[in-house]
């Protein structure tokens, strides 16, 4: 059995020190945000609770699905690179941007540079691009595979892109790796299905996404920025895949969203015969308790249309 541990929107806080000039452009209207929200519902102590009982459920590989900061300021992208750090070795953590990874312009390049060594693929080195995604990593059967939807965006705004390039790359990831009979999970920061978050925040190539994954097949899709526990189906080539969300692992009980939580994924099986369950774990209350929330079978026999069973 392969245990995959995912967590994303961990926003790390507080924020550095801000200046005049760091506020001359869309962060102004995130820097107000936070001051208003962010700030009161997502902070250190949360994070670290979660991090703390991820590690005691002993994963033998972690996803992150981006938004690792704020306002994309050089100091949060620094701190970030710090908090990975403390999470494993880069192998043994794989990372995807978000779109507040990618701020503003120049952001994007910031973090790729400063967070090359958990998004690097098997046997990649060198500067990371915009091109260098998707990205695969094989561990002990499963492909890990790393796509970027993040790019600055203008104020109010928060979309991801899927644009033509990356999913010519990642079709042939994806070939490549049912071939050699992998069960394919694929890291994204926007959720690939429509309707799961508003449309200034929505992702732009959701049809190109969801056609890849008919013609070319995938096992399974891990993504963020909703900052709620979800679960979606689409349609693949040998049936449906699970698409599926998870609560922000930065956020404080008591707010409008559910409070911190972080996906666990049992892989086992073999090609053509794989056995996903899926448990979420997070915070329980105010004094930030952690708890089994629910355990669910995402076996692909498991059809589309069929209710999820709690255990």
């Amino acid at each position: 059995m392969f245990r995959l541990a995912h967590i994303s929107d961990v926003h790390l806080g507080p924020l550095p020190d801000v200046t005049y000039r760091d506020l001359a452009s869309k962060r102004m209207v995130g820097y107000v945000n936070w001051q208003r929200n962010r700030r009161r519902h997502h902070h250190d102590g949360i994070v670290d609770a979660i991090v703390a009982d991820l590690k005691v459920q002993a994963p033998n590989h972690l996803a992150v699905t981006g938004d690792l900061v704020n306002l994309a300021l050089d100091g949060e992208i620094a701190l970030a690179r710090l908090w990975l750090e403390t999470l494993g070795e880069p192998a043994d953590v794989s990372v995807v941007p978000g779109n507040h990874d990618a701020y503003v312009p120049g952001a994007f390049d910031k973090a790729c540079h400063a967070w090359a060594p958990w998004m690097h693929g098997d046997g990649v080195h060198g500067a990371i691009s915009s091109t260098s995604f998707p990205y695969l990593r094989v561990r002990q059967g499963v492909a890990l595979i790393g796509v970027s939807t993040a790019r600055a965006t203008a104020p109010f705004m928060a979309s991801g892109f899927f644009r033509e390039g990356q999913a010519e790359r990642l079709g042939r990831v994806l070939d490549e790796t049912g071939r050699r009979g992998l069960f394919r999970a694929i890291m994204i920061h926007h959720p690939p299905v429509r309707g799961a978050v508003g449309q200034h925040k929505r992702l732009f190539g959701i049809g190109k996404f969801q056609k890849l994954v008919r013609r070319h097949g995938a096992e399974l899709v891990l993504h963020g920025h909703s900052h709620l526990p979800t679960l979606h189906w689409i349609d693949g080539r040998d049936g449906a895949v699970p698409v599926v969300g998870v609560a922000a692992a930065g956020q404080a009980p008591g707010g409008h969203k559910p409070a911190a939580q972080f996906n666990l994924l049992d892989i086992s099986g073999q090609s053509g015969d794989w056995n996903v369950r899926l448990t979420r774990r997070g915070l329980s209350g105010p004094a930030m308790p952690s708890a089994e929330i629910g355990t669910f079978d995402l076996s692909a026999a498991v059809p589309r249309s069929a209710a999820l069973v709690r255990e």
